[in-house]
């Protein structure tokens, strides 16, 4: 097929297109999103066995005022390591006399401010796709914490980093941004927050306050985090936290209700200073939760348990009373609501498992089967069994003990749901990569085979297109690429988006890139037979190896690799039988080219050719020379229409599917191996002394049929004998009964 420049450069650049598009909805799997796009779904119901519960609400806030103190940078051992101990010492004393629930929370890649905000927030793990989604719409409109206050009619303040309130640009009451792009400006852009502090902790018309400081996150990227400037900083910062504690409590004596501080970084520090990679200094950021309604704890001081930095959003709501974001896949931390009843505690629970379970079924075809949705449905049955012994009266001992196993039943359940929606965004579509890749390389090669040609006068690109998509090479890579299609879909524990298009879609990229491959392979043959000198002789010339010569040589080196492994020595003649199947449809592939597209059907219509020209120069010469009867005598005027006798041609067509028949036949005739050797085969009806009666009719049949078929050319000699032996046949029988042939006397019984 001859294009132009112009068609092979839109060609090239369309399928480029399609390859990078594949790669690229593999790298940048879509987040877990729910569905529904109206508001949250009213809270499902306590579950009751039998009976009618009265808890449709959502609880009743566990804290009054919330303050959100964000460390921009903060790493988690600038406050659980040596340097948290030498320079934030308050928030240490607070953390070693058990005041707080301390956590390490891990942010996932990107660790850059905008995408660790969202996952604050909403609950959810915002991907590296994120920054592109959002690139023209900063506002944040998936569900989220501050959205929910807002509705709630929560008064919300904000000091810090304006990237907030690009994200939220419509729910403070109150707010006062700082750039965070002078990053040599150490003290201004945290000072700008300070400022406010004095006043708003005296006012009572606010109920969260965030407060996001930039100032370690500067120093950071200039000096790294061993710099000196380091240590000052994290003594500002406990300066502040200390300053807002001892407010809150002072406060709490006048309120129905304790406060929460909260303390954490929205990502860390790498050690020299930046941070967006996967790092563990980058990704371990500290999260501690301050309150006088924590129980206090007593005994020695343990290391903070590891959670993920989702879990916060999933903890503030139900802390402030408000409903979880819907996109949440995080889990409520435990210990903060370890102090409200054992109802209450079942009923936090329940309502987040009930808010990871629809975003499961939401975002997992098969979420029936999901170990978490499993824990989940028991965990609901035992609480309903709970439920009906509480509003039954019962406060016995059995009480107790159940809604402890209820408690973990749920605490399980929960981490494997939040591992399941997290893994839906934490890992890559390998295989639409490869695909999207394998594209993208064969369109380059490609490209780079045609620049010389694209260089010359006449920009026109021979492709050969119709005899790479009836190689026998197409072929075969595309049945190697649908098996494995089919390996990939159907052995993945998660979908991917390759699998999930429809089977005519994947077929036709599969034959795509089986089409580019072979054009590529063509047209790098080409090349070098022009680099080549040409060979001496035809003999030389025609020495090349063809399709099917290397079938025969690759399929002989796999059989002889296959002896291998024991599990062919059993099973030995499957190789064969695939081999000789390959090997007969490569021969009938072969002779189709040969006859239909082969050289044969151009020297046709070149012999007619030359016919119509010979006739041509003799009927010239018979109007020349009037007697030359003797010519026309002995050598008759080739016509066009006089061909080889056709039957030649279908003969060679139907071979090598007449074999195929006859090697499905004899493999019917035995069931060899051992797997298969149990079941019946033309071998037991051959060998059972019910059907002798029939095998010699069909025996007598088949030599009648041939003394038919050969009579024409046997003498009456020949004739004679061939009666005398059926006649000797029928004697045989009639003297031996119902034996037929002397060899199958011992295997009478091998039907058995």
């Amino acid at each position: 097929m001859r294009l132009g420049s112009g068609a092979f450069a839109a060609s090239c650049v369309v399928i480029e297109v399609l390859g990078v598009a594949v790669f690229l909805r593999g790298f940048f799997p879509v987040s877990v999103r729910s569905a529904s796009r109206v508001r949250p779904l009213p809270p499902a119901p306590e579950p009751a066995a039998g009976t009618n519960s009265n808890w449709t609400q959502l609880p009743p806030p566990l804290f009054k005022k919330v303050v959100i103190m964000l460390v921009d940078g903060l790493r988690g051992d600038f406050v659980f390591g040596s340097k948290g101990v030498q320079f934030m010492p308050y928030t240490t004393y607070l953390i070693e006399k058990g005041f707080t629930h301390s956590f390490i929370a891990e942010a996932k890649p990107p660790t850059v401010t905008l995408p660790r905000i969202k996952a604050l927030m909403t609950g959810s793990i915002p991907g590296f796709i994120d920054a592109v989604m959002n690139f023209n719409s900063p506002i944040l409109l998936e569900d989220n914490l501050i959205g929910q206050a807002k509705t709630a009619g929560k008064r919300i303040i904000f000091y810090g980093d304006d990237t907030w309130i690009k994200l939220f640009p419509k729910h403070f009451v109150e707010y006062d941004g700082t750039t965070s792009f002078f990053v040599s400006d150490f003290r201004e852009v945290d000072d700008n927050i300070t400022r406010h502090l004095d006043n708003v902790l005296k006012r009572e018309d606010w109920d969260m306050l965030i407060l996001h400081y930039l100032g370690l996150d500067h120093i950071g990227h200039v000096t790294g985090p061993h710099s000196p400037l380091v240590g000052p900083k994290l003594k500002e910062m406990d300066y502040i936290l200390k300053k807002i504690h001892i407010s809150l409590l002072s406060k709490e004596r006048e309120a129905s209700l304790p406060h929460l501080l909260v303390l954490c970084g929205d990502h860390g520090m790498s050690e020299t200073g930046g941070h967006g990679a996967s790092s563990v200094e980058e990704v371990s950021t500290p999260l501690v939760l301050i309150s006088s309604a924590f129980q206090r704890k007593s005994g020695n001081f343990q290391p903070p348990k590891h959670v993920q930095q989702t879990d916060l959003a999933a903890t503030l709501a139900v802390g402030l009373g408000l409903p979880i974001p819907k996109n949440s896949v995080g889990s409520l931390l435990f210990p903060v609501v370890e102090g409200a009843t054992m109802r209450e505690q079942l009923r936090f629970l329940h309502l987040n498992s009930v808010q990871l379970s629809r975003l499961l079924q939401e975002n997992v075809p098969m979420f029936e089967k999901d170990p978490g949705y499993q824990q989940f449905k028991v965990s609901e049955k035992l609480h309903g069994n709970w439920i009906k012994l509480y509003l039954e009266g019962n406060n016995s001992e059995v009480l107790l003990n159940l809604g402890r196993k209820v408690l973990k039943q749920y605490l399980n359940a929960l981490k494997t749901l939040s591992m399941s929606l997290s893994k839906q965004v934490a890992q890559y579509d390998m295989y639409s990569m490869m695909v999207g890749t394998v594209i993208v390389l064969e369109v380059l090669i490609l490209l780079l085979l045609s620049t010389p040609k694209a260089l010359c006068q006449k920009a026109e690109f021979e492709i050969p297109l119709s005899t790479s998509l009836l190689s026998l090479l197409f072929f075969l890579m595309l049945l190697i690429l649908s098996a494995v299609h089919v390996i990939v879909c159907t052995s993945a524990e998660k979908s991917c988006y390759f699998c999930s298009i429809s089977w005519l879609m994947a077929i036709g990229v599969m034959m795509l890139i089986s089409a580019l491959l072979c054009v590529i392979l063509s047209l790098l043959t080409n090349t070098f037979e022009n680099v080549r000198p040409p060979a001496k002789n035809q003999a030389a010339s025609s020495s090349s190896w063809s399709g099917l010569d290397l079938l025969i040589l690759f399929g002989t080196l796999g059989h002889v690799l296959s002896l291998g492994a024991s599990s062919f020595i059993e099973e030995e003649h499957q190789t064969w039988y695939f081999l000789i199947n390959t090997l007969c449809l490569a021969l009938g592939h072969e002779m189709c080219r040969n006859h239909f597209l082969g050289k044969d059907f151009d020297h046709n219509l070149t012999m007619e050719g030359d016919f119509q020209k010979d006739t041509e120069k003799i009927l010239q010469y018979k109007n020349d020379h009037v007697d030359v009867p003797e010519y026309n005598k002995t050598h008759k005027l080739p016509s066009s229409l006089e061909l080889p006798e056709s039957y030649e041609k279908w003969l060679g067509l139907a071979s090598p599917w007449f074999i195929l028949i006859c090697c499905r036949l004899l493999r019917s005739l035995n069931q060899t191996g051992v797997q298969w050797a149990h079941r019946p085969d033309f071998g037991h009806w051959l060998t059972s002394s019910d059907h002798k009666a029939a095998l010699s009719v069909l025996a007598s049949l088949s030599l009648v049929m041939i003394f038919i078929l050969v009579q024409r050319r046997c003498s009456p000699v020949s004739k004679v004998a061939m009666a005398l032996g059926l006649l000797g046949i029928y004697c045989y029988r009639a003297a031996f009964g119902n034996v037929f042939l002397p060899w199958q006397r011992d295997n009478k019984d091998i039907s058995k």
